[in-house]
């Protein structure tokens, strides 16, 4: 029987339970790799997901957490860690978006400062409490976007420096983590189908005039992305952005 890319590797991924982090934890699965995987609110899809990953035959782990408080996200990594032994691949994938204009009286700062944490501190602390438990070869891949390069409609800019600012953590860290032969990497979607975001709509219809291939992208391609960058195939690629946005910003 060929042996899987991932086999036997332990994979936390954030913000798991449905959409495109849910299309990573499906994929990592089938590639062999044990699955933690975190949510905050939707506790009934997460369990469905979870049988359906341990029918591909690998341990899974699903832990209830919010990105924005820092014990629980610094927990979450620690629960990770002791529960399998060790960390391989951290999959920092959950984000929310809180928009409105800056000169908007009634703008969400309560909002806005929730958004910074879980996009923003969420990430630092999750990875900073994984990296105890990961040991060299280890990888590290960010979710980002591509409003982290261009925002394209008013209302977005807080959601846009909070990804912008990923892409400073991405090359800072693969400096601070070479040494211990880690990777860490940032991914940006273009415009995904998901159910927060369906391609129906008279938005979408015209997001997609500014594609280049003409359509919504879909989470698994997302998730054929993140596959490879955990992967040994991507073992001399570090500080690296990959933008999976079918040509959105081309």
């Amino acid at each position: 029987m060929t042996q899987k890319r991932l086999e036997n590797k332990v994979a936390l991924i954030t913000g798991g339970s449905r959409g495109i982090g849910a299309a990573i934890a499906r994929r990592l699965a089938k590639e062999g790799c044990h699955v933690a995987i975190s949510y905050s609110a939707s506790e009934e899809k997460a369990l469905v997901l979870m049988q359906e990953l341990e029918k591909e035959g690998v341990k899974t782990l699903l832990i209830q957490a919010d990105q924005s408080n820092p014990l629980q996200a610094s927990n979450l990594a620690k629960k990770v860690g002791e529960h399998f032994g060790r960390i391989d691949i951290l999959v920092n994938n959950a984000g929310i978006f809180v928009g409105g204009s800056i000169d908007d009286v009634n703008l969400d700062i309560d909002g806005i400062s929730k958004q910074f944490a879980v996009n923003v501190g969420g990430v630092f602390t999750t990875t900073r409490a994984a990296l105890p438990f990961m040991k060299e070869g280890g990888r590290i891949v960010i979710i980002g976007s591509i409003n982290g390069e261009r925002m394209t409609v008013s209302g977005g800019a807080d959601y846009a420096a909070t990804k912008a600012a990923l892409v400073g953590y991405t090359h800072g860290w693969a400096r601070d983590l070479g040494p211990r032969n880690i990777t860490v990497n940032l991914l940006q979607p273009g415009p995904i189908e998901t159910d927060m975001n369906p391609d129906n709509t008279d938005f979408a219809k015209e997001m997609k005039k500014s594609v280049a291939l003409g359509r919504y992208g879909r989470p698994e391609e997302i998730a054929s992305a993140v596959a490879f960058l955990v992967s040994g195939e991507a073992s001399y690629i570090t500080g690296a952005t990959l933008t999976v946005d079918g040509g959105f910003l081309a």
